[in-house]
């Protein structure tokens, strides 16, 4: 039984101690030497999400709200390819061109969570974003 239970302890740590490429068709691809996202133990960290369509390339920034909810929807489908949803994010970093945007922005991201099991979260304002959008999203997530 010792043998059994040191096998399948290997085996375990080896089918959830690799890291694991996440990409989906569903959200903008990358434009640089990184991923959508990886996994690693069960734990996901997806990159940046700005409000690309990626069945057009086109930002869509109409306005922020719109923005912010593509940016979402992008996360939701990197989360969705991993097998994951919104509740499984622990940790949220949100980056904005205009800190003015703060409750706009709030507003929107609320609609994804639920208030009670929310992640933590900064917000935070920088110079520029790429592409020169107005707000992006990263989050880490993990299943179980």
């Amino acid at each position: 039984m010792r043998g059994f239970l040191c096998f399948t302890t290997f085996i375990y740590f080896i089918l959830f101690s690799m890291k694991t490429i996440i990409n989906t068709p569903k959200a903008p691809a990358p434009v640089g030497p990184y991923n959508q996202a990886t996994m690693f133990n069960g734990m996901l960290f997806i990159s940046g999400q700005i409000a690309i369509d990626s069945n057009t390339g086109q930002i869509i920034n109409y306005n922020i709200e719109t923005e912010t909810h593509q940016v979402m929807k992008n996360l939701g489908y990197v989360l969705e390819q991993a097998g994951m949803t919104f509740e499984n994010v622990l940790k949220a970093s949100v980056f904005v061109s205009d800190m003015n945007n703060y409750s706009r922005i709030n507003a929107v991201y609320a609609e994804y969570f639920n208030e009670d099991t929310a992640p933590a979260r900064e917000l935070v304002e920088v110079a520029n974003l790429p592409k020169f959008v107005n707000v992006e999203i990263s989050v880490i997530a993990a299943k179980g």
